[in-house]
C-alpha cells in the first residue's frame, strides 16, 4: 500500500472539498503552526503551540502571547525591535556609577 496523503499532508483529511488553493494554503499554515520555533527568552527551538495565539517554550518554560498561528508576527516583531531599541537609548543615557 502507498501513503494516501504524500501530495496533500495534513489537508488531506479535506479529501476533494474546497479546492486545491484552500487545501495548499491550510497545509502550509498548518505545517508552520506545529513546526518548532525559537523561544525568546532561551533561544532553544522549543516553542510549541498551547493554543490559539499562546505559545510555551517547553525548555525554559517560559509562556507568552503571540500570533494565533506563528510566535513571531510582524506586530510582535516590531514591538520587540521597538522595545530594543528603547532599552538601549536608556542605556546610553544613564550615566556610569562611581
Amino acid at each position: 500500500m502507498s501513503k494516501r496523503t504524500a501530495k496533500a499532508g495534513t489537508a488531506g483529511r479535506f479529501g476533494a472539498r474546497y479546492g486545491v488553493v484552500v487545501r495548499n494554503r491550510v497545509k502550509s499554515i498548518e505545517a508552520h503552526q506545529k513546526a518548532k520555533h525559537e523561544c525568546p527568552e532561551c533561544h532553544h527551538m522549543a516553542v510549541k503551540r498551547v493554543s490559539s495565539g499562546i505559545w510555551e517554550c517547553r525548555h525554559c518554560g517560559n509562556k507568552f502571547a503571540a500570533g494565533a498561528y506563528s510566535p513571531k508576527t510582524k506586530k510582535t516583531t516590531d514591538a520587540i525591535v521597538a522595545a530594543k531599541a528603547a532599552r538601549n537609548a536608556e542605556i546610553a543615557d544613564v550615566p556610569a556609577e562611581q
